[in-house]
């Protein structure tokens, strides 16, 4: 019998990238449902999604941060799903790359399989916030996984039902650690996926401080819970 599958995207600005990113899965016969949860945009992204054919699209008023709408879109579909997956809305047609995601839980190989992205092509920061991460999740696990803060993860629904979502920076680190503690399997897969890269500028350096803050924040909440 055939796995019902949803796939879950949360938004939030993504006008120029959205509705490639839609296009590149629509076509997938294993995808069952596409979920769009605008989490406040204030540029035409809802406009863009809410004319595409043959998806789900939830509005979110004011922006409330990813995790929240990654809450609402699960909560939205998870009563029929056996396997959900989440991807960003800047992968354009990229996000083709998914089925790599999909085929490792339909065959049992592991709960949670996470995207491995290729070497990022310019220069972006030091690597703190990615150390901090790997490193981090390492520490409370004992298991060393290079991509911890890859939002592209596809679940087993059990999974989900047993996990928190956090609102900031540090919702891939957070929920990592609580589905490896919990004795979950998570696989790290190769894919040919690219987003939007952050650069060696102000902007930058300014959002990879808050990672590494809201990442150093999980750990220690970990710590002491």
């Amino acid at each position: 019998m055939k796995e019902y599958i949803s796939v879950l995207i949360p938004v939030y600005n993504e006008e120029e990238k959205i509705e490639k990113t839609i296009s590149a899965i629509k076509d997938i016969e294993l995808i069952d449902k596409i979920c769009v949860i605008d989490d406040g945009s204030k540029d035409n992204t809802y406009e863009i999604i809410s004319i595409i054919d043959n998806i789900e699209v939830i509005k979110i008023s004011k922006n409330r941060g990813k995790g929240n709408a990654m809450q609402v879109g699960l909560n939205a579909v998870i009563s029929y799903s056996d396997i959900i997956v989440f991807l960003d809305g800047d992968l354009g047609e990229s996000s083709e790359e998914v089925i790599k995601l999909i085929k490792p839980i339909i065959n049992s190989e592991a709960h949670v399989s996470i995207a491995k992205f290729p070497k990022a092509k310019k220069k972006g920061g030091i690597g703190l916030v990615k150390k901090l991460a790997k490193y981090g999740v390492y520490l409370h696990t004992g298991v060393l996984l290079d991509t911890v803060i890859s939002g592209q993860r596809a679940f087993r629904k059990e999974v989900l039902e047993n996990i928190y979502f956090p609102t900031d920076y540090g919702i891939e680190v957070g929920t990592t650690i609580d589905i490896l503690k919990k004795g979950y399997k998570v696989i790290e897969v190769d894919v040919l996926m690219h987003h939007n890269e952050t650069g060696r500028n102000l902007r930058g350096f300014i959002h990879r401080g808050r990672q590494f803050i809201q990442i150093f924040k999980t750990l220690i909440r970990k710590t002491i819970s």
